[in-house]
């Protein structure tokens, strides 16, 4: 099994075999456990599109950089990074539990996926952006991990929501596209209420394996 290494500096540049890195591979998707420092594309359940960022701000609201959902799953700029919030004890390789606040950050840019109270710009719903950089975070980037069935654990391919702590809004997606700069790229947004359009599933990327306990 292969999987692609990202362009990050953190991380080597070229595909390599899971198995010799470390990293996690499995015959069955559902083996695989998210860790934090795991980089990881989303993929929205009910459309299959990626949950995408780019240098591109947006024309209202917050005029911080976008967000979209993107259609093609090679692309580069659908990579984010799963962390810890600050001063958490969190490490790297550590797994992720149902109910736990995380930060994604976008890989190319640097910036972590965030919301407030700005309109989106299709719906006028909860905008979500991207903002800040590796040294400036704050707890607009927080986001609570919703586990959907049994499973308490994050896993790939399990499906989940993600809850924004400060206003309650739910990370969703819907059909409704952009038409101009990021034509084909769908709304992604902040609706409070729980709805088959905010589920999500973890797809492609680089698992770290799990840390060892001392």
């Amino acid at each position: 099994m292969f999987m692609l290494l990202t362009l990050d500096s953190d991380y080597a540049t070229a595909p390599v075999s899971a198995a010799s890195e470390g990293v996690q591979a499995s015959d069955h998707v559902f083996d695989i456990l998210i860790t934090y420092g795991s980089v990881i594309k989303l993929m929205h359940e009910k459309t299959k599109f990626r949950l995408h960022s780019h240098d591109v701000p947006y024309g209202s609201g917050s005029g911080q950089q976008s967000v979209t959902g993107f259609p093609n799953v090679d692309d580069s700029n659908s990579y984010w990074i799963v962390r810890a919030i600050p001063d958490s004890s969190e490490k790297q390789g550590d797994t992720i539990k149902s109910g736990t606040v995380i930060r994604l950050q976008h890989m190319r840019t640097r910036k972590w996926l965030h919301s407030h109270l700005h309109a989106s710009p299709i719906s006028g719903n909860l905008e979500v952006s991207c903002f800040g950089s590796d040294g400036e975070s704050d707890t607009g980037d927080h986001w609570r991990l919703e586990i959907e069935g049994s499973g308490k654990t994050w896993r790939q391919d399990q499906r989940v929501r993600l809850h924004h702590v400060d206003t309650g809004g739910y990370l969703h997606s819907h059909d409704k596209k952009y038409t101009r700069i990021a034509g084909g790229q769908q709304e992604v947004c902040g609706v409070r209420e729980k709805r088959a359009d905010n589920v999500w599933l973890a797809a492609e990327g680089v698992y770290l394996p799990i840390a060892e306990s001392k």
